[in-house]
């Protein structure tokens, strides 16, 4: 679905945990998720840190968002 978004000119970018599966579906902008059972979050840290990971996320994803690519790119930090 990532690929037919991208065909119709919408710039999408695909939060996952599993990094190979995004590449092997073809996703463009790919941001490393925490983990598969909590992709944008971690309830073990203070509520404070948890916050602050989850915007660190979601603004790496808005970043890649932004960002013009030609090829696969995985948004590591």
């Amino acid at each position: 679905m990532v690929k037919e978004i991208e065909r119709a000119g919408i710039p999408v970018v695909h939060v996952c945990t599993v990094v190979p599966i995004s590449l092997t579906v073809g996703a463009n902008r790919i941001v490393p998720a925490v983990a598969i059972p909590h992709p944008l979050g971690n309830p073990s840290l203070e509520k404070a840190e948890e916050k602050k990971l989850r915007r660190k996320l979601v603004e790496k994803a808005l970043n890649a968002l932004q960002t013009e690519v030609d090829k696969q790119t995985v948004f590591e930090n």
